[in-house]
């Protein structure tokens, strides 16, 4: 293990060639000695090799090449190639902001902590200066907020993962699972409001957005009822509470993108008696915060899951 180094891992499948290259460049950029960094592109499959582009960026990016079999297969192979004592995941299409993602790092190494949580933005931002709180252990951080579950979010000790890796059988919620898990298995987490990572939007089809709906609902039930097994065989109370909360909420997110993409009653009330078979449902109450809160009291009755059947469709679906 290279101790202080960071293992920027980056996913890569016919993705522009161009964005690759500002992604890697936003990495280079960053205040860090040739030591501290180490940067992995595991190509999925893609059509086209990368290979050219990152020989003009330099010669020490190292590039792995496997057939496809998806963005968590991609990511496993990463974690193995990493040598590093902290992991990054990147998406190859979206970039690191300096100065923000520089105070992240300096303070997760001054306090030693196993992670650091930051923000996502979809504008460069203007903010140059930043708090953090912390540390708390991930079960904490679980059971009182509501956490972000995307991987990209968040620098960690590579030592925390053990024998996780991500579930090759799902191509959504694969973050969710995955975040949980590791939260689960972490001592100290400090969260910033630092705006480190930059992600861009893309546009897509009416059909491919239809397409890419059906799949994460299938994928995000699949995920709900692995985490709560899970939930259920934990013997820390601490633990199981803070995972029970966070199941509850995924369920709840559940249900929402149900209605706004299914907009069927029969086939939501039929979701429901899914749920309820697990018991996953009536919704359990929890700490949560004020939009859970409401959404978990109107789910819970009959005429509240009416009005909410009404309401959500009229929401315009995100990009």
């Amino acid at each position: 293990m290279k101790a202080g180094c960071i293992s920027f891992i980056i996913p890569y499948y016919n993705v522009p060639t161009d964005m690759l290259r500002e992604c890697i460049e936003s990495i280079l950029a960053l205040p860090l000695q040739a030591d501290e960094r180490e940067i992995i592109v595991v190509d999925d499959g893609s059509d086209v090799s990368p290979e050219d582009t990152l020989f003009q960026l330099g010669d020490d990016i190292r590039y792995v090449r496997k057939e496809n079999g998806g963005v968590s297969s991609a990511r496993n192979l990463g974690l193995e190639s990493a040598t590093g004592e902290y992991i990054q995941f990147v998406d190859a299409d979206d970039l690191l902001i300096k100065t923000p993602y520089l105070y992240c790092t300096e303070h997760l190494k001054r306090e030693n902590a196993d992670m650091i949580v930051f923000d996502f933005c979809s504008k460069m931002p203007t903010q140059n200066t930043f708090s953090a709180e912390g540390p708390f252990t991930g079960a904490e951080l679980m059971a009182s907020r509501n956490i972000r579950g995307t991987v990209c979010g968040m620098i960690f000790k590579r030592v925390l993962l053990g024998n996780l890796r991500f579930n090759t059988d799902t191509s959504y919620g694969e973050d969710e699972e995955f975040t949980a898990r590791l939260l689960l298995q972490t001592p100290s987490v400090i969260v910033t409001d630092a705006n480190a990572y930059f992600y861009r939007r893309h546009e897509t089809s009416a059909t491919q957005q239809t397409e890419r709906y059906q799949k994460r609902l299938h994928d995000t039930r699949s995920v709900i009822s692995r985490l709560h097994t899970t939930a259920a065989n934990l013997t820390d109370t601490h633990q199981k509470q803070a995972l029970q909360r966070r199941v509850a909420q995924l369920t709840m997110d559940y249900l929402y993108n149900h209605i706004r993409m299914v907009g069927s009653m029969k086939e939501l009330k039929k979701e429901i008696d899914g749920l309820r078979k697990e018991e996953l449902f009536p919704l359990p109450d929890k700490n949560y915060t004020l939009k859970y809160t409401w959404f978990r009291r109107m789910t819970n009755h009959s005429l509240g899951l009416n009005l909410l059947t009404f309401i959500i469709p009229l929401i315009p679906k995100e990009k």
